[in-house]
């Protein structure tokens, strides 16, 4: 199934793509595609209806990050070893862990804003995981029945903020706007590899990054079972996998950044596509 959220910023209600492509609206039948909803039990009595019955949403209408209430937004740092290599830093032995602030997170079309000040910001195309279910200390076996489904995440990175003023990755990461998520969670069982899945993103029409999932140092399940031995994982919450190489920090022979009247768009074989433009805090 593809599930979404139609509708302006906090008014958002949930929604499915039928076969055709027609979004159809869930109001009434879920409170949102969040929290128990996104549970085996809960997904099984969406795939339980006909998506025929189900009143049509505009298909021009705004679409809301694809899940809501989101917990914990987790990053994965450098977990592709071409990406590694671009940044001039070493391949991690074990994950690198970072939270994005949830004020970052935004629908997979609306507007990203460059920091007032920031001269470095920055594109990541990443495979998100969204958690079903409530994950501790499970093994690397057990991590998958964990797994709702999967999105498009863009971790917009200030690579000054990140990298040159001390601390952290978090404040690089952290901006307004700077987590665009969707546009559809893709159920795990449409998804039946995550682990050889297409990505790409290019900024005013030329590919910058291009790459695939084949290429992550530590995959899916490995990254699930990983996160639940240092803090438990509840249904919502979001587990963006790193990005490939081809970010605006390793372009050579000098770094490109984005610029206020920019395009963005990136997208991941089967999860959808995203399409931002850049303006100024």
């Amino acid at each position: 199934m593809k599930l979404l959220r139609v509708g302006e910023p906090g008014a958002e209600v949930p929604a499915i793509v039928d076969a055709g492509g027609t979004v159809r609206s869930l109001a009434g039948i879920v409170p949102d595609i969040a929290g128990d909803v996104l549970s085996p039990e809960g997904l099984a009595r969406i795939r339980a209806l006909d998506p025929a019955t189900l009143p049509a949403l505009d298909a021009g209408a705004r679409i809301g990050p694809c899940v809501g209430n989101i917990g914990k937004f987790i990053c994965i740092g450098l977990n592709y070893a071409d990406h590694a290599a671009e940044s001039n830093l070493p391949v991690p032995k074990e994950p690198v862990i970072f939270l994005k602030a949830n004020s970052t997170i935004i629908g997979p079309n609306d507007e990203v804003l460059i920091p007032r000040g920031s001269v470095k910001t920055d594109w990541e195309v990443e495979l998100g995981i969204v958690i079903g279910t409530r994950a501790s200390y499970v093994t690397e076996d057990e991590a998958m029945d964990h797994v709702a489904g999967y999105c498009v995440i863009n971790d917009v990175s200030e690579r000054e903020y990140q990298l040159e003023r001390g601390g952290t990755w978090d404040k690089g990461k952290s901006c307004d706007t700077f987590g665009p998520i969707g546009p559809w969670l893709v159920t795990r069982d449409e998804v039946p590899d995550p682990q050889n899945l297409s990505m790409w993103l290019d900024v005013d029409g030329h590919r910058y990054q291009n790459g695939s999932t084949r290429t992550m140092v530590f995959g899916v399940r490995h990254l699930v079972h990983y996160v639940s031995q240092f803090m438990t994982l509840h249904p919502g919450d979001v587990i963006s996998t790193g990005t490939p190489p081809g970010v605006g920090m390793g372009v050579k022979p000098a770094p490109v950044y984005l610029k206020a009247g920019q395009v963005m768009r990136l997208g991941i074989e089967g999860l959808g596509e995203q399409t931002q433009h850049v303006g100024q805090a």
